[in-house]
């Protein structure tokens, strides 16, 4: 199993990394990192944002280092950096070029490599054979060990960074894209590191799509468990573009790993300026802190948990909630009067309500469903059929009597809450308890928060209703808040189911955090497109600073705007290159247009 325990919250036990003056992993806090987005051959740029980022209270910053150039230029940074008293560790982060690798390790404290485009294309997307695959494999050992080599020299520390987006041709032609190609990926360069006795190294599993992303974390640590490895891991998941959403699906993501123990180091992606990245991985950190101490969860079988693929808790329709019904946004608008402004029209809402009830004749746990209201993108439902209850409970109601009388009662919809400072291990033991007895009714998650800030509310909720959608568990979310306003409550809701991909409700925009590879303005693009093409809310549409991830990363989107070399943008439609070299001025119209010329424009 990837953690050592469903019900006892226990930070997963790996080997110390030593990077720089900080060290992670072992019994040292999860560490924050983010990366400057400027070339390291600007010196005077590159330093202010290092500066920045160190400020802003990160453990490390990292630089891409895409040439000679600029992994030279890395030594000239950390001298400035040294006479400034900054002490941060740099990470050079590289792509393609494995001799840049091996200059940079003579400079910084740690280095990134993607085993995805480590070595040279010589598959020719042919099927290798096991003597084929095994030749491959000799000679990435062959290339890699001569940086092993370097990096224990000069005391640098090494990430194992696989992409979902960038997967070598050898791995795509026998795993595909998904979480177990990405794990064989990275153990095929583990496994050398621990042939060669080389300790310092750190690994990750980054992707855009939250499920990947988590599944494919998962699934290293158990084949990592397995193969007697214990390196540390960097988390978070990458392209997430900018503002609320970007935060959220980071949180749903990063969280979720967090919950189960899991995460050395974390990056929060987003399109905006570096520094911006801080706050909120700090906000996720210590949202954890402390929950070691949480109160007792029982143990519970989890034969029917899958930890790794996705699978939909299978529930009978109650009303609108269940079965084929899509997963629906909750909330008690009792509370307030009637507004009429755009928001709130997209959001369903209704002009009043009425408290909820006692039902005099059920347990007390019991509440009618007569004010119910359920958020829906074309308006709201209100249950007013008094046969429908709405069955608040905890996991002190989880005894067999009451799982009998729930499942003898189809009509009970069960409103499922926890009060634990381990709410998502909770409420996960609720669910599988459910399983176990072959309960199908339809479940809404409510979780309560006190915090007055929008965002610090929006990270919280996207950890717990995140991690549990990723799991496939949960027929409607509740967010209950009395502090913030119940139209902001619901759009994180809606967000928040976004971002674990159980229910796409506006445009979804893949965008990376840009870096010394991008060469054009992508925070001001991203703007600009949002602008022009939100109302699209059946597209996924990706905005992406070069090729590194950029095709790869968009492998399910609709449309995909991607930097192709200086003021020069390539367009795709789906993963066809439609576009090539279009000047920057002109990418933005020509993206508009070619969405019209597919119909896709309304």
């Amino acid at each position: 199993m990837f953690c050592k325990s469903l019900t006892k919250y226990n930070r997963r036990k790996t080997a110390v990394v030593n990077v720089g003056n900080i060290p992670l992993g072992g019994e040292n806090p999860v560490r924050i990192q983010s990366m400057i987005n400027v070339a390291t051959t600007n010196i005077d740029a590159a330093v202010a944002q290092c500066e920045k980022i160190a400020k802003a209270g990160a453990d490390y910053v990292r630089a891409t280092a895409q040439g000679a150039p600029e992994a030279n230029a890395l030594k000239i940074v950390k001298s400035k950096l040294v006479e400034k008293k900054i002490n941060i560790p740099l990470i050079a982060d590289v792509h393609f070029n494995r001799n840049v690798a091996k200059i940079a390790a003579h400079y910084v404290e740690k280095v990134r490599i993607n085993p995805g485009n480590f070595i040279d294309k010589r598959t020719n997307n042919k099927i290798l054979n096991t003597d084929d695959y095994n030749a491959e494999l000799q000679y990435l050992r062959d290339e890699f060990i001569s940086l092993i080599y370097i990096c224990k020299q000069h005391k640098t520390a090494l990430r194992i960074g696989v992409n979902h987006g960038s997967l070598s041709e050898r791995i795509m032609n026998r795993y595909g894209d998904t979480p177990e190609g990405m794990v064989e990926s990275a153990m095929e360069f583990l496994r050398i590191c621990k042939d060669e006795d080389f300790k310092d190294v750190v690994v990750s599993m980054k992707s855009s799509n939250t499920r990947v992303m988590v599944y494919a974390y998962r699934l290293l640590v158990e084949k990592m468990n397995a193969e007697k490895m214990n390196f540390p891991l960097h988390i978070g998941v990458t392209e997430t573009g900018d503002g609320a959403d970007a935060r959220i699906k980071s949180a749903a993501g990063t969280g979720t790993l967090l919950a189960d123990g899991l995460g050395d180091t974390i990056r929060v992606s987003l399109t905006e300026n570096p520094e911006n990245e801080i706050p909120v991985a700090k906000m996720l950190i210590d949202y954890f802190k402390g929950r070691e101490n949480h109160k007792f969860i029982p143990n519970v079988d989890a034969k029917k948990y899958s930890p790794y693929t996705y699978n939909q808790r299978k529930t009978k329709a109650s009303t609108i909630f269940g079965g084929r019904n899509p997963i629906a946004v909750v909330a008690d608008l009792s509370h307030i009067n009637p507004v009429y402004d755009k928001d709130v029209e997209e959001l369903g809402f209704v002009k009043n309500g009425k408290e909820w009830t006692k039902t005099v004749n059920s347990p007390d746990a019991v509440y009618t469903g007569s004010s119910l209201f359920a958020s829906e993108m074309q308006g709201i439902t209100i249950l007013s059929d008094e046969t429908q209850n709405l069955v608040c409970c905890d996991i002190s109601c989880f005894n067999n009597d009451f799982l009998n009388w729930i499942k003898q009662n189809p009509q009970n919809i069960l409103m499922l809450e926890s009060t634990s400072t381990n709410a998502v291990a909770e409420l996960r033991a609720c669910f599988l308890m459910l399983a176990n007895a072959n309960v199908k009714n339809p479940v809404i998650i409510r979780r309560a928060y006190d915090d007055k800030d929008v965002e610090s509310l929006q990270i919280k909720a996207a950890c717990d209703f995140g991690a549990l959608l990723i799991d496939g568990f949960g027929d409607a979310v509740c967010l209950q808040n009395n502090k913030i306003e119940s139209k902001n409550l619901v759009k994180t809701c809606f967000s928040i189911l976004q971002a674990a991909r159980v229910r796409f409700s506006k445009t979804e925009f893949v965008a990376c955090p840009s870096c010394g590879r991008t060469l054009f303005d992508i925070q001001k693009t991203l703007t600009e497109i949002k602008k022009k093409t939100s109302h699209l809310k059946h597209l996924k549409i990706a905005v992406m600073g070069c090729i590194v991830n950029g095709t790869g990363e968009m492998a399910d989107a609709d449309y995909g705007y991607i930097g192709a070399g200086a003021g020069k943008i390539s367009l795709y439609k789906n993963k066809t290159l439609v576009k090539r070299n279009i000047p920057q001025q002109n990418a933005v119209d020509e993206l508009v247009a070619l969405i019209k010329e597919n119909g896709d424009w309304i």
